[in-house]
């Protein structure tokens, strides 16, 4: 992977936690329900045609990370910075570790 490969996929990793903690909860203070399902559509589908039908993101091998560990990582780091509490934080994290090897599991064996 060389240098403009690293930059976009950084840049297409940041973009997708970024839009969400800018956007996702207006969405939803103003129109509530139909604000996070807009929020959804809008924000998961712009990202995602711009990492994968753009190619921001680049991914190479057998094994890859994508938007989810995007959102995941930079949502953690942006409500670690913000006061959060981290060790709650830390905790939700590890299930959701746990729930997607258990997907990773069940969708190897269909």
């Amino acid at each position: 992977m060389g240098l403009p490969q690293i930059i976009t996929t950084v840049s297409g990793g940041f973009i997708f936690p970024f839009l969400i903690r800018l956007v996702w909860g207006k969405y939803v203070d103003e129109t509530k329900i139909v604000g996070g399902l807009l929020a959804g559509g809008f924000i998961v589908g712009t990202t995602w045609c711009l990492n994968h039908g753009v190619g921001l993101i680049y991914q190479s091998g057998a094994a890859w990370v994508d938007m989810a560990f995007a959102a995941g990582a930079g949502l953690f780091v942006a409500s670690a910075m913000s006061g959060d509490n981290v060790g709650k934080g830390l905790v939700n994290a590890a299930f959701a570790i746990i729930g997607g090897a258990i997907g990773g599991i069940i969708l190897s064996m269909l």
